[in-house]
């Protein structure tokens, strides 16, 4: 099983408690993100181009937890940036794991072997490990040959050592289904706990905007990779998602599952739509123009969105909000059932490379040399 019993019923209990209590918007998972600096240039990111007098701050331990505390969310996802380059990252990982909150640190891995010890193994900490596929295919992704492969041995040493370890994926525009396929195969074999997939959508911040998927060209991909799928593979998130990404349900964008805290202050309304900050929980829930999100609201920044921090807590919401719910998502994972002979087809046709030439940067051109180390 992809995810402890222990975290399946915190969440379960969680999500019917506010069911329960009539509370119409509550968030799922914080989205944490300490510092924005990283020592990788993604193409599709839009962090690392913050200014370097954003770039060198950092949230405090305290900052952590105070916002982990008014959230009440019972998991905290950790992106930025590369959080293992956070100074006091230790303290704020041992304080969000003592309150008992379920915490994935998001990381490239480029350092997680020499990082290792700082952190002890435990059911609340999970290393969620940034691979957008094979060894070419990420490495050209992440602009960084060799990339992969310092990744993959931080995954196997964090994995011997007793770590819980899964893999996040951002699939973007021209992405090899066949791939993707082998790349669940190979992960599998790396003993990661589980996987987790997400398309590309356009980031006003990203230097490359030419990669994102639309909609139905993101179905297309998805059902390709899902359909026909193995036994063997496991994936770390709601079955259900995983359906709305091959266009075999629709649900609406529930922004508020998935808020995002870091220097500047809670987000509104979620880290794609940059419309400004508030200085706590309660205001960002209050304030922010919810009718606004979403494909059904007709914004047009939301026209091709179909991304996890929108969607996922309204497939998980769906799965907790009836028993048609439940049975869907209980069927999903026991018997996932998409055999489809044209997707099986469509495997071995040629693709053109998803990310263009690889490109290798030296670290001083992604961010001072003194904040990488």
């Amino acid at each position: 099983m992809p995810v402890p019993i222990s975290q399946m019923w915190t969440v379960a209990s969680y999500v019917l408690k506010q069911k329960l209590s009539g509370r119409k918007r509550y968030p799922l998972v914080l989205m944490l993100e300490p510092l924005f600096r990283c020592n990788l240039t993604c193409a599709g990111c839009g962090k690392i181009q913050y200014p370097t007098d954003i770039l060198r701050k950092n949230l405090s331990p305290e900052q952590c937890f105070h916002a982990a505390e008014e959230c009440g969310a019972p998991m905290v996802s950790i992106p930025g940036g590369e959080p293992l380059l956070h100074p006091q990252i230790k303290e704020i990982v041992d304080g969000l794991v003592a309150r008992k909150k379920y915490v994935y640190l998001c990381t490239n891995a480029l350092l997680l072997k020499e990082k290792l010890d700082l952190f002890k193994p435990s059911k609340y900490l999970t290393f969620s490990v940034h691979l957008d596929g094979l060894r070419e295919q990420h490495d050209s992704a992440v602009g960084r040959e060799g990339a992969y492969e310092k990744a993959a041995a931080g995954i196997r040493e964090a994995v011997n050592r007793g770590f819980r370890v899964t893999t996040n994926t951002t699939l973007f525009d021209g992405a090899d289904a066949k791939s993707v396929r082998a790349f669940f195969d190979e992960m599998m074999g790396m003993g990661v706990e589980g996987m987790t997939l997400s398309a590309g959508y356009s980031y006003d911040k990203a230097p490359d905007q030419t990669k994102f998927l639309g909609r139905d060209k993101t179905c297309e991909l998805f059902d390709k990779i899902l359909s026909n799928r193995k036994k063997t593979w496991r994936f770390n998130q709601s079955a259900l998602f995983l359906e709305f990404l091959m266009g075999k349900r629709q649900y609406k964008c529930t922004p508020w599952g998935m808020p995002t805290y870091n220097i500047f202050g809670w987000q509104k309304p979620c880290y794609l739509l940059q419309d400004g900050y508030v200085d706590t929980f309660a205001e960002l829930i209050q304030s922010s123009e919810w009718h606004k999100c979403g494909t059904e609201s007709g914004n047009p920044k939301c026209a091709n969105c179909m991304v996890h921090s929108g969607y996922e807590a309204s497939a998980v919401n769906d799965t907790f909000g009836s028993i048609t719910g439940l049975a869907a998502t209980l069927r999903s994972m026991l018997f996932w059932k998409h055999p489809n002979k044209a997707a099986l087809k469509a495997l071995d046709e040629p693709v053109e490379r998803p990310h263009g030439e690889l490109v290798t940067l030296t670290v001083s051109e992604q961010t001072p040399r003194e904040e990488v180390t």
